[in-house]
């Protein structure tokens, strides 16, 4: 889906993984991140967010938490990075990150509390007084003061299945009290996901019933907190953030923004419009073998976020950066069912492709749900591309021995 929009506004970070690759530089099975784009971008929207008085997060877990990015991001000026697990928050804190929003998408773990606490997290959300409680002990054995955010919901709110919780907002004052009750912890603000869907009929993106939920649920918490001196009420309203939509969220009463894919270019927004930001990432895969005249790529990073539903999946195929503008063709992905080892590559009649020769994809990547490498290239602008660094979607460094 993103693969046309990576050809047209990122040439030459195309070509540059075909050399890299090529020269035994970049493993298949890579998650390749043109570093540079990615600054550009968070730079671009940090300008916008500033200007708008948002602070903003940036999500790690589509980049696989990777060193080198969360260095690129840092540069661009961001007040931290959201972790949507606890493995975002190791990776985050091990890098010397400031770790800005832990608990949402995923709670923490009871016996994880006290490892959290410790990251010392600018915002924690909960989504029951269980969780607020399992806090206030590990943060009050620390002398700490955690500010909390509160996942509120309504009926008829939206979210991907499997992603539901939180409180439902007519019991919204009753857990602000129950927190105020509690060492170690303060009630700050509110938050919700999706905040934002794509919409495929506009090609446009719309609020969901949730950000309606929120607006409600920061009027009752004002009204039951009363006028005195309490700060900023947090609203914290992450889903398809990119520069596009950032002025949207501010005037919904949003404070704190997400971006992920949007330093990226890949939110949905990216691949029907012509959007500031860059595309700077793609699959890269390598012809495997040709079995009766089919040609097999190698795969292990073929999760496609779902976002699109099912379509037509195409890859470049290329022996050198000369073919690196091709004509793309299509691909047979493994069933969701079945273990990623492999995808089928569909040539066009009279087309040749050769075992070795690099595959190069531009879905919209996942890649911590996945086990491929993530490779961070710098120098695609001034020609002179380069590897500068490997890593697993732990984030942790990868010691790669495959240059011929």
């Amino acid at each position: 889906m993103f693969l046309q929009s990576l050809m047209d506004k990122n040439p030459a970070f195309v070509e540059a993984v075909v050399a890299l690759h090529q020269a035994g530089s970049l493993p298949a099975n890579s998650y390749a991140l043109d570093l540079d784009a990615m600054a550009a971008n968070t730079s671009h929207l940090m300008g916008e967010a500033r200007a708008l008085g948002l602070s903003v997060y940036a999500m790690t877990k589509q980049v696989g938490r990777a060193p080198g990015a969360l260095e690129a991001i840092s540069a661009a000026g961001v007040d931290g990075y959201v972790a949507v697990d606890m493995a975002c928050a190791r990776s985050i804190a091990a890098h010397g990150h400031n770790l800005g929003h832990l608990g949402h998408l995923v709670q923490v773990p009871a016996a994880e509390t006290g490892e959290a606490a410790a990251m010392q997290p600018d915002y924690w959300t909960v989504f029951s007084p269980n969780k607020a409680a399992e806090v206030s002990a590990a943060t009050a054995r620390l002398g700490q003061v955690q500010d909390l955010l509160v996942r509120v919901f309504a009926p008829g709110d939206e979210f991907y299945s499997g992603h539901e919780g939180g409180v439902p907002l007519e019991e919204l004052p009753g857990v602000i009290d129950h927190i105020s009750g509690l060492p170690g912890v303060r009630f700050a603000g509110l938050t919700t996901f999706p905040a934002l869907l794509f919409d495929p009929d506009s090609g446009g993106t719309r609020t969901t019933p949730n950000m309606a939920t929120l607006a409600r649920a920061a009027e009752t918490a004002r009204q039951h907190i009363g006028h005195e001196d309490q700060g900023t009420l947090q609203i914290n309203a992450p889903g398809t953030t990119s520069t596009a939509v950032l002025a949207q969220l501010a005037e919904a009463g949003t404070t704190q923004v997400e971006p992920g894919h949007g330093l990226t270019g890949t939110t949905p927004l990216h691949a029907v419009r012509d959007l500031p930001e860059q595309p700077a990432v793609c699959y890269v895969s390598e012809v495997a073998h040709v079995h009766q005249g089919t040609p097999f790529c190698f795969g292990g990073g073929l999760y496609i976020d779902p976002v699109f539903g099912d379509y037509q999946t195409t890859a470049v195929v290329a022996h050198d950066p000369s073919e690196a503008g091709t004509r793309a063709m299509p691909v047979d992905m493994p069933d969701p069912a079945a273990i990623d080892y492999y995808a089928k590559l569909r040539p066009e009649s009279g087309r040749m492709v050769s075992e070795g020769d690099t595959v190069v994809f531009g879905f919209r990547i996942q890649a911590f749900v996945t086990r491929a490498f993530v490779v961070g290239i710098v120098g695609v602008r001034s020609g002179a591309a380069s590897v500068a660094g490997v890593w697993d979607v732990l984030g942790n460094p990868v010691a790669w021995k495959g240059r011929r």
